[in-house]
């Protein structure tokens, strides 16, 4: 019964080199069917997984009082996530970049995207590198309140005119009084109360670390430990073509502080 058994396995050996190939080739088809239908399994459930930590945008609720907008004239805002332990008293804020805008084309182009108007500006973010909540990623931060400040005024946030300039389109100037209306705003919520934090930002947020970074000191307590960082930021005053751009943006600005 065994022999016999073991004599019907023996039909593969009267296959001829033909159905071998057609058999390989069937095979293979099979193994790459069933890998593609797996890989597509995973990436399609890792798809529909939720993104994690979506930080929704708040409008400045003191914008309009204090005529802060952006360059097109709608309200800006920031992007806040509370600390928790041992970092509900600390604070690290964020000032994103987007270059800067020197011409009415530049500004007129600026202010229909994100970066000269809230209106195109994402409701939810993100938050990664500096502003994760994940400690295996951000081990320094990742429990202190944590805010991103977005940007929209084409001028890292300095520009204060007396009036508006207007030539067949109107732009609002205001980086100042944006950047002064986000620290009242954040003061009132629990900054004031701050025992470290950290001031930060790349590009035209890097800018405006370096302008702002000496007012932030000042508001915040006496005792606390506060510290600026600026990222891929240039020395744009000594480093021609670069100087003669700022030098139109300054104007085009009546900067305060620069």
């Amino acid at each position: 019964m065994a022999n016999h058994r073991f004599q019907s396995l023996k039909w593969w050996r009267k296959l001829t080199r033909r159905e071998w190939t057609i058999a390989a080739a069937s095979l293979s088809i099979l193994f790459f069917t069933l890998s593609f239908i797996t890989h597509s399994n995973r990436y399609s459930n890792n798809s529909m997984t939720p993104p994690s930590d979506l930080i929704p945008f708040t409008p400045l609720s003191n914008a309009q009082q204090k005529s802060a907008f952006c360059l097109d004239g709608s309200l800006p805002g920031y992007h806040l996530q509370k600390g928790f332990g041992s970092g509900s008293d600390k604070w690290v804020l964020h000032i994103e970049g987007g270059g800067w805008c020197n011409s009415i084309e530049t500004c007129s182009f600026r202010q229909t995207t994100k970066l000269g108007s809230s209106r195109f500006m994402e409701h939810e973010v993100q938050f990664f590198g500096i502003l994760s909540s994940d400690p295996s990623q951000n081990p320094d931060f990742f429990d202190w309140n944590k805010v991103k400040i977005r940007y929209c005024d084409g001028g890292s946030f300095s520009g204060h005119p007396d009036s508006e300039f207007k030539n067949g389109t109107e732009f609002f100037f205001r980086g100042q009084v944006i950047w002064e209306a986000v620290m009242d705003e954040l003061l009132s919520i629990g900054l004031s109360n701050a025992k470290k934090a950290l001031l930060s930002g790349c590009s035209a947020g890097g800018l405006a670390t370096l302008i702002h970074c000496d007012d932030f000191r000042e508001i915040l307590p006496k005792d606390a430990n506060v510290k600026c960082l600026v990222d891929a930021e240039r020395t744009l005053l000594e480093v021609p073509p670069l100087s003669d751009f700022i030098k139109m943006l300054l104007t085009s600005r009546v900067w305060q502080k620069a």
